[in-house]
């Protein structure tokens, strides 16, 4: 039967992963980036933010998102995705999340996942990614998206994609707020998203005590291949993060870096720091006491 087959899923989950370390009561703070405070300090006190905050509060709220994915999406659970539905409940319980996020799977090839809600929290994550990971990789997402509910960023990511796609365009219509859009509240947002990456790569490492893993899982987001997935290696990789660390010797490279990060060179402006960026950010946290 398809619950049989279920439970024998999960069954050879539990045989072949080691359990994962719980940390009772933990806190944001306990893994929370400074980059990631202050970054979140910073939009707190950009001119506007209170205004689109109440706007954001007001007109867009969980509950359509919530509704679109039970109607698009699979709701993962112990008779769909069971394997998946019990490394999530692993990772939950290795965070400390309260109340428990509930997970979704989305048909989508984009090796991608999401985290939004308050609330009623939920992670999404895309057949893509679930196709090309191993499971110890697809844990090490699940416990990054986690960091993010743990660390409350889940609101704030929401009003960063409103208002970055749409505020310019309501200001124009009816709320009066494309100069605050223009007088940077747009790049605070995105340095704040990018900041919030770095905490939820130390939850990820918290989950795993893996900083191999975590990294290895960078390296298969960043390029991975399935069918040439023996021929990628993690000592390269990182030995490509030295070489990149070391273009900002020369300023003009720095310079290249920061109008990438801010899509004033080609192409739009970024959400996520460069893999091999988190890298650099990871390992001294992962050596350190």
């Amino acid at each position: 039967s398809t619950q049989s087959r279920s439970s024998a899923a999960s069954d050879v989950y539990k045989r072949q992963v080691i359990s994962v370390p719980v940390y009772p009561g933990i806190s944001r703070d306990a893994f929370r980036h400074p980059l990631d405070q202050q970054a979140e300090a910073t939009l707190r006190s950009v001119p506007g933010f209170d205004v689109v905050a109440r706007k954001f509060v007001e007109f867009i709220y969980e509950r359509p998102q919530y509704v679109s994915l039970m109607g698009n999406t699979i709701q993962v659970g112990p008779q769909q995705y069971s394997t998946l539905y019990q490394m999530f409940r692993d990772c939950v319980q290795s965070l400390d999340v309260r109340p428990e996020p509930t997970l979704f799977v989305a048909q989508n090839p984009a090796v991608n996942a999401y985290s939004l809600g308050e609330e009623h929290p939920c992670v999404v994550v895309n057949t893509g990614l679930l196709d090309l990971l191993s499971d110890e990789e697809i844990r090490t997402v699940l416990a990054h998206e986690l960091g993010h509910v743990k660390c409350g960023h889940t609101t704030l990511t929401q009003m960063a994609i409103w208002a970055m796609s749409t505020a310019t365009i309501v200001g124009e219509l009816t709320f009066g707020i494309g100069n605050i859009i223009s007088s940077g509240l747009v790049y605070a947002f995105y340095e704040w998203r990018r900041m919030a990456e770095l905490s939820c790569d130390r939850a990820a490492l918290l989950v795993t005590d893996d900083r191999p893993l975590v990294s290895q899982t960078m390296m298969r987001v960043a390029g991975g291949s399935s069918r040439f997935a023996h021929e990628i290696n993690l000592d390269a990789f990182e030995r490509q993060a030295e070489t990149y660390q070391s273009l900002d010797e020369d300023g003009l490279s720095q310079v290249y870096k920061f109008l990438l990060y801010n899509g004033t060179g080609q192409g739009p402006m970024m959400t996520h720091p460069f893999p091999v960026d988190r890298l650099h950010y990871l390992k001294p946290w992962a050596a350190s006491e």
